[in-house]
């Protein structure tokens, strides 16, 4: 297991050097294994993975020049969920912004929508 670990990890590397740094950053591009010849790349989107397969051929040669031995590359899209972060709680109004959108609220028309809007907003802040 520490030898197949030990292998992909050296691929990934291989892999990097060769491919377009703009295309090779390691979030984007993980190597899943050779199996048969065939290098198994999964990436993170369909524009990387588009261009990768147009290079597929050109980076097989250099990955052989590297000592590799790969005759094709199979080009996979793995779209990874970010987790849900947490809403940040709400920001609150300091007691002098409070006031001051207060007093600007009474300043408005009494069916004014902005009047509305900043007592909602001084009632929900604070």
């Amino acid at each position: 297991m520490l030898a197949k670990a030990q292998a992909l990890s050296a691929l990934q590397r291989h892999f990097i050097s060769v491919a377009p740094p703009h295309l090779a950053q390691s979030s984007q591009v993980q190597v899943l294994g050779l199996q048969l010849g065939t290098l198994s790349i999964a990436v993170a989107n369909a524009t990387v993975a588009a261009k990768l397969r147009q290079l597929a051929p050109e980076l097989a040669v250099m990955m052989q020049d590297r000592g590799c031995e790969v005759s094709g590359i199979r080009v996979k899209v793995q779209v990874s969920f970010d987790r849900l972060q947490p809403k940040p709680p709400p920001h609150k109004l300091s007691k002098t912004a409070q006031s001051a959108l207060d007093k600007l609220s009474l300043s408005l028309n009494d069916n004014s929508p902005l009047r509305l809007a900043l007592e909602k907003m001084v009632r929900t802040k604070s």
